[in-house]
């Protein structure tokens, strides 16, 4: 099966926007009590999160996932701070291309994958400004062609 099959849960849109994505990994992630119950139900949000690797373990920071409802006294903290799963040469990869100036770590999306949750995170270089406009510049004149396209199916 390919990295980031799977049912989508979560997409983080902006991460593409804001980034050029080099490389992506596939992470398994460490939940407590209810949280898979939440994500399962699609109460997750990736927005502003990243990744951190702190004393050889990846952190990911930022996630909100929404308490469950039926979770009571159970329930967790939902911007808590959460272990990903990755092998060893995976961290120490990460390590030495996020020593560099200019490069995170994103998630890029979460989804179920053979019954657990599972992280596409993304090696990523911040976009400039000009980078951005040029970006939706690109966008909007590929969907001009395809409606002009599809107009002219039409006929």
């Amino acid at each position: 099966m390919p990295k980031g099959s799977g049912k989508v849960i979560a997409q983080n849109k902006k991460a593409y926007h804001d980034y050029f994505i080099e490389e992506t990994y596939e992470a398994g992630i460490v939940l407590q009590g209810t949280e898979i119950k939440s994500i399962r139900s699609g109460r997750v949000n990736l927005k502003d999160s990243y990744a951190q690797i702190k004393q050889g373990e990846v952190h990911l920071l930022g996630m909100h996932v929404s308490p469950y409802e039926q979770g009571n006294r159970y329930n967790h903290d939902p911007l808590r701070t959460r272990k990903l799963l990755l092998h060893k040469r995976e961290i120490d990869k990460l390590m030495g291309e996020t020593k560099e100036v200019g490069y995170s770590i994103v998630p890029l999306k979460l989804y179920l994958k053979n019954g657990f949750a599972k992280v596409l995170i993304g090696l990523a270089k911040g976009k400039k400004q000009y980078d951005k406009r040029e970006d939706l510049k690109k966008k909007e004149a590929k969907r001009e062609i395809e409606r002009a396209f599809r107009d002219r199916q039409k006929m």
